[in-house]
């Protein structure tokens, strides 16, 4: 199964946050599932821990890709098509990083691993 990880899940799974949920954990250690992380997401997380509001061990630069390889997490790039998904999204949620997301999962038919109850109202599959 390919699953598309929200910036959450990524962040909480490579701190071993016991937030995460029994049932996105066995997807994450299950070898036969794809897992993905957008470009967005990544983009997110370097917002934040330049603006003060993430704390990471490392300089992100390294960091990010160092826990994705090391977590089998393949990197998905944000298209054209991605970018113009997100003007039919109905206005639910502002925001940005979320939109693309959900553009994103429901172009690749991919379920988004997410703790967030607004992303399933766009009528994505999600995983908690």
């Amino acid at each position: 199964m390919k699953v598309l990880l929200d910036t959450h899940v990524f962040l909480w799974w490579i701190t071993d946050d016991p937030r995460i949920s029994p049932k996105v954990s066995t997807i994450m250690v299950d070898g036969d599932n794809d897992l993905f992380l957008s470009a967005a997401s990544i983009w997110e997380i370097a917002i934040k821990a330049r603006l003060g509001r993430l704390q990471l061990p490392e300089n992100p630069d390294s960091y990010l890709a160092e826990q994705m390889v090391s977590n089998a997490i393949q990197s998905l790039s944000i298209t054209m098509q991605h970018a113009l998904r997100v003007y039919n999204l109905p206005d639910i949620h502002k925001d940005p990083f979320d939109r693309i997301i959900i553009a994103q999962a429901l172009l690749e038919d991919m379920p988004i691993l997410t703790k967030d109850d607004y992303i399933p109202r766009y009528g994505v599959q999600t995983v908690w």
